[in-house]
């Protein structure tokens, strides 16, 4: 059994005055988990915020190594000394603002691990990509490169966003929803037995609370990761609502 996942990514938004909504958050004694994604400077404001909630705070992205000469970079003990449970790593911005490569992401992952955190590993193909023959390879190809060998389904979760998708309002079909996740389920369990078929994934790229309820029916969506909708309780309760109900 596979727990369910409602993780929000805030990207560059959010003030200290926004923090005050997350206690509000709520899946259930036994619902999904709830996890907010703040930009790094109210990562120790949202963990004091939700102390005692059903809500818990990740960061948005970490560095490769412990320590270093990086300005501007965070490393993934930081995160978690800051009050972080997960990290994004591998969003389709910082591959396609911050040239960051399969290799990149799964040294990242790599990192988080030893810090004692969750990695959510996101993949994903362009419109491009997804209108071509080999869509289904390509996101294959990134999962396999960007996923460590040491994952397991405690220490990973697996973010599939369509990078088309993404911010756009643009959605794909369900049909290619289902078959982009089963696809991955299948390639997770090939290479990691029971582990793989235990690590969760989710869907991401647009998720709004009138489209939650029907991604959320598809076998292998284990959760979502939200961005602009995470922003106000109102918008991401009913995301979680939705697959509390599925």
């Amino acid at each position: 059994m596979r727990r369910k996942l409602a993780a929000g990514n805030w990207k560059m938004n959010g003030t200290p005055e926004m923090l005050a909504e997350l206690s509000t958050l709520t899946g259930g004694e036994d619902g999904p988990q709830i996890l907010i994604c703040p930009p790094a400077p109210l990562l120790t404001r949202a963990a004091d915020v939700t102390l005692g909630s059903k809500v818990e705070i990740g960061g948005q992205d970490c560095h490769a190594n412990t320590s270093g000469a990086h300005t501007g970079d965070i490393a993934a003990s930081m995160l978690k000394d800051a009050g972080a449970t997960a990290v994004i790593v591998g969003h389709s911005e910082r591959r396609a603002d911050h040239a960051e490569t399969d290799a990149h992401v799964r040294a990242k992952a790599e990192a988080a691990y030893a810090a004692g955190l969750t990695a959510i590993i996101c993949i994903g193909e362009s419109e491009e990509e997804r209108l071509g023959p080999d869509c289904l390879d390509i996101i294959a190809a990134q999962l396999d490169g960007s996923t460590p060998d040491t994952a397991t389904a405690d220490n990973t979760v697996i973010a599939y966003e369509p990078i088309w998708a993404i911010g756009t309002g643009r959605v794909p079909t369900m049909a290619q929803i289902v078959e982009t996740h089963d696809m991955i389920r299948a390639n997770l369990t090939a290479r990691f037995g029971d582990a793989g078929a235990h690590m969760r994934v989710l869907y991401g790229g647009s998720v709004k609370p009138t489209n939650a309820a029907e991604i959320f029916q598809a076998e292998n969506v284990d959760g979502a990761l939200v961005g602009g909708a995470s922003l106000k309780a109102s918008d991401f309760q009913p995301i979680i609502d939705a697959l509390a109900a599925s």
